[in-house]
C-alpha cells in the first residue's frame, strides 16, 4: 500500500538520518471518527499519537492554543496532500507537487480553504460555499485553466457542493 510505504519511509528517515527513536504526530480524537488509512499506516510504522491517546479533540486543541496565545489557534485544517487522491490511485511525488502548487495558487488569490482533488488527470477544486462568489470574481478562468494545464492537469472543474471534509469516504 502506497500510504503505508510513505509513512514507513518517514519513520525510517527520522530514525536513521535524524537519529530519532520515537516519532509523534498530531492525530487527535476527531481524526479517529473518519476512515483514514494513513493513521493505520503510521501506527503500523510505530508513530505515536499522544493527542488522540489522551482524547484531545480539535476544539480542545484550538481552545488550549488560543489560551496560550498561539497566533494559529484558528488556522484551517491542513490534511495530508495524499487525502486529495481517491483510494487505490497511485500517489507519486510529481502528482503531490501538482496538487500542492494548484492549492498554493488558489490560496494566494485569497481563498481561506482549498482542496484540489486529483482524479486521474482531472483537478476538482473544492472551496467553502461561502467563498464561491469570491472565486468567480477573483479568477480569470482561462488563466486558471492554463496554470493547471501547465501543472499537468488535462481538465479543471469546480465542485459546486463545496469543501466537505471526508468527502472521498462517501
Amino acid at each position: 500500500m502506497l500510504v503505508k510505504r510513505s509513512f514507513t519511509n518517514i519513520q525510517l528517515t527520522c530514525q536513521k538520518k535524524l537519529d530519532y527513536k520515537i516519532v509523534f504526530d498530531g492525530v487527535n480524537l476527531d481524526d479517529l471518527k473518519d476512515y483514514r488509512p494513513g493513521i493505520k499506516a503510521s501506527k503500523n510504522a510505530g508513530v505515536i499519537s499522544p493527542l488522540a491517546k489522551f482524547k484531545f479533540s480539535k476544539q480542545d486543541i484550538r481552545d488550549i492554543s488560543r489560551a496560550l496565545g498561539f497566533p494559529w489557534w484558528d488556522k484551517p485544517a491542513q490534511p495530508c496532500l495524499s487525502s486529495r487522491f481517491p483510494y487505490g490511485h497511485e500517489i507519486t511525488s510529481k502528482r503531490l507537487k501538482m496538487v500542492e502548487k494548484a492549492e498554493e495558487f488558489l490560496k494566494n488569490g485569497g481563498l481561506s480553504e482549498v482542496r484540489v482533488r486529483c482524479q486521474g488527470s482531472t483537478a476538482r477544486i473544492e472551496i467553502p460555499q461561502d467563498e464561491l462568489k469570491l472565486f468567480f470574481e477573483k479568477y480569470n478562468f482561462s488563466e486558471l485553466v492554463q496554470y493547471f494545464s501547465n501543472l499537468g492537469f488535462n481538465c479543471t472543474s469546480l465542485d459546486l457542493e463545496g469543501l466537505i471534509s471526508g468527502k472521498l469516504n462517501r
